[in-house]
């Protein structure tokens, strides 16, 4: 079957196409990266993306609290929440009350999940060296030097954002 023509484009002449916009671009990485890390993480250890991003997160940052676990990782703390208690229940994190709140917890590794999170950041590291491999070590210092200033600069936005939202 003959595939559809390429739609004629609507935007004046000479706009950019939202496709060509580098935020466009970013994201499309960002789903692909999801992909190969999702499938990765599945078949060598075991766990969903978003559960192998907590323990990473906690396994090098430990002691966590939920709220931190959720900011470090970009969820919202009931995702983050969900995460946890799936690798508590895994054996993989432990929760222990919190030192400063009553009604908080701590998520600390097990034995066990220091043992998956080593394994874990292997196949985190082995996937940032192919991924980053076609690139020169002078240009991935520099993605990521820029990438660090996109990064201040969209949460400085969000936190203008919110304040003019009044949240």
């Amino acid at each position: 079957m003959p595939r559809d023509p390429k739609p004629a484009p609507v935007a004046a002449a000479g706009a950019p196409s939202p496709v060509d916009l580098l935020t466009h671009r970013l994201h499309v990485l960002s789903k692909l990266t999801d992909r190969l890390s999702d499938a990765r993480c599945q078949a060598e250890v075991g766990l969903p993306l978003g559960e192998a991003r907590c323990l990473a997160v906690v396994g090098s940052m430990q002691p966590l609290s939920v709220n931190q676990l959720a900011q470090q990782v970009s969820l919202d703390k009931a995702q983050a929440s969900r995460a946890a208690q799936s690798l508590s229940d895994q054996g993989l994190l432990r929760k222990l009350p919190a030192a400063h709140d009553a009604r908080g917890v701590e998520l600390k590794l097990t034995t066990r999940g220091r043992y998956r999170w080593r394994k874990l950041m292997a196949v985190i590291e082995q996937g940032n060296e192919q991924l980053f491999s076609v690139l020169p070590p002078d240009d991935r210092d520099r993605l990521a030097q820029a990438l660090e200033q996109l990064i201040q600069h969209a949460r400085r936005q969000c936190a203008e954002a919110a304040m003019l939202a009044g949240r």
